[in-house]
């Protein structure tokens, strides 16, 4: 089926539409039924829920073509989905589309250990690739918290990044070629495997997108050799400013660590309770301060560092001597999402990005606004690259709980950009920042968003109401929040 050059859909109804997905899918993998749908209905952030007209399990390149070509004739929006771990709604259904499930392509293809890459599918999960890697001493770099269930497709619709992104970037620095279907079903490729290609740089521009430009089906990651050596400094400090500023000052030192994180002391105290690491439960601050590379090259930069943590007020300083003991001590850190709901009954997770100058001023205010409003917050995060990720603490049984952490998180991501910071670091807008996106760009630079869109996807199908809101929706959240908009900077031959 070709290009429907009408924005008007067609009227198709939901047994007619999996009634043609059923004539090349399995039927039991069209899912019509409520109850069969439910686990579809939200991603990783629970608060943003919606049902699907249809759920689809393609697992052939030539199904996805033809579900995304039906989708286009009839104009029914299609929400691609990996694995659900997600947390900003950006794979919350549309009540009138398709949810676009890639779970089905979940295989390695090939692994080349002498260019040092791995070709998988989307539905392979993030950690699937260092483990099939490792019999050649090789990992793949950006390791979200959730690598064990996060898929490839996810990482790159988001531009997922990890405890490890300091040092060896985020996905789009750790990938080499996508391949992707275009919401006509047309295959088209990204990149190249080499290490630079001629023309735009699309599959940069593709990178994070967040399903609104295309359908991943491929990806050529990057792979790493092991490091001759790691070793985890785990340092406690009796206040939360002390210990940002700690991170600043190893950063001064010129040492860039494998991986920087802090964690607060709800952090602290959840985490060791889940998994019995040995954290200092009476630090208010605990920083977790990764160093790889040669055996001497880390013994140094240990040296080095805790001696800075000593100098700046730590409290307790551990060394892990050996892999398991710093895997144990990782652990903690990576459990610490999940750890938080023994301490309270829902949470709601940020994540928005600051210089590394402003953290113990953003996390400082932070505490003041939750404690106006009779909030805690929990903060386990990227310290190294200033990606915060606070935990909102709530109780979603008690009325107006929810709207108050709502209205936290809007005054944290509004203040992450106030200090000269983004909106997100890698969870992405989908729906739960968009309303945020007014204040960090201007009334041009998203009609410019809308212009790329549209490129890609003329009628607007792909994910919808995702990432980019509309101009009428910005102003109106601006006069609502009594924000002006960002100064605006004219193109040539435009009027401002």
């Amino acid at each position: 089926m070709g290009r429907n050059p009408l924005a008007i859909p067609v009227k198709i109804s939901q047994s007619e539409l999996a009634a043609l997905f059923g004539e090349f899918i399995d039927p039991q993998y069209v899912i019509a039924d409520r109850e069969t749908q439910k686990p579809y209905e939200c991603d990783g952030l629970s608060m943003y829920c919606e049902m699907p007209l249809l759920v689809v399990l393609p697992e052939t390149l030539l199904q996805l073509q033809r579900v995304l070509r039906i989708c286009h004739s009839y104009s029914i929006p299609v929400v691609a989905r990996g694995a659900g771990t997600g947390l900003c709604a950006g794979a919350m259904p549309n009540a009138e589309g398709v949810v676009l499930s890639l779970a089905k392509f979940d295989r390695i293809l090939e692994i080349d250990p002498l260019a040092r890459t791995a070709k998988v599918q989307p539905g392979v999960t993030n950690l699937a690739i260092s483990e099939a890697a490792a019999k050649f001493s090789l990992y793949y770099g950006p390791d979200p918290s959730s690598q064990i269930a996060c898929t490839i497709g996810g990482n790159v619709a988001e531009n997922s990044g990890g405890v490890h992104c300091l040092k060896y970037g985020l996905t789009v620095h750790n990938i080499l070629r996508v391949t992707m279907l275009t919401v006509e079903g047309e295959l088209l490729t990204l990149g190249s495997q080499g290490l630079d290609s001629p023309g735009l740089d699309l599959m940069a521009l593709f990178t994070g997108s967040e399903g609104l430009l295309g359908i991943v089906t491929e990806v050529l990651v990057k792979l790493l050799p092991v490091p001759e050596k790691a070793q985890l400094i785990v340092a406690g400090f009796d206040s939360v400013s002390a210990a940002a500023n700690a991170v600043g000052e190893v950063i001064l030192q010129g040492i860039i660590p494998a991986g920087f994180e802090m964690m607060d002391t709800h952090a602290i105290v959840a985490a060791e309770a889940f998994v019995k690491v040995g954290y200092p439960v009476d630090a208010k601050a605990l920083l977790l301060c990764e160093l790889d590379g040669t055996a001497d090259e880390v013994e140094q930069s240990v040296q080095k560092v805790a001696s800075v943590f000593k100098r700046l007020g730590a409290t307790s300083i551990r060394i892990s001597e050996n892999e398991q003991e710093r895997a144990q001590l990782w652990r903690g850190r990576k459990s610490a999402f999940p750890a938080v709901g023994r301490i309270s009954p829902d949470y709601y997770c940020m994540d928005g990005t600051i210089p590394r100058g402003q953290l113990a001023n953003v996390l400082t205010k932070m505490q003041q606004r939750a404690d106006q409003l009779q909030l805690r917050v929990a903060n386990v995060f990227h310290a190294g690259d200033g990606n915060l990720h606070p935990l909102i603490l709530f109780d979603d049984s008690v009325p107006g709980e929810f709207a108050k952490a709502e209205q936290l998180g809007a005054w944290i991501l509004e203040y992450c950009v106030a200090v000269g910071g983004s909106i997100t670091g890698e969870h992405g807008v989908g729906v739960e920042k968009i309303r945020q996106m007014p204040i960090q760009f201007s009334d041009l630079e998203i009609q410019q968003f809308h212009r790329v869109k549209s490129a890609f996807d003329p009628l607007g199908t792909l994910n919808p109401g995702k990432g980019i809101p509309l101009l009428k929706n910005c102003q109106e959240y601006r006069a609502l929040r009594q924000i002006q908009p960002p100064k605006q900077q004219t193109v040539a031959g435009e009027k401002p």
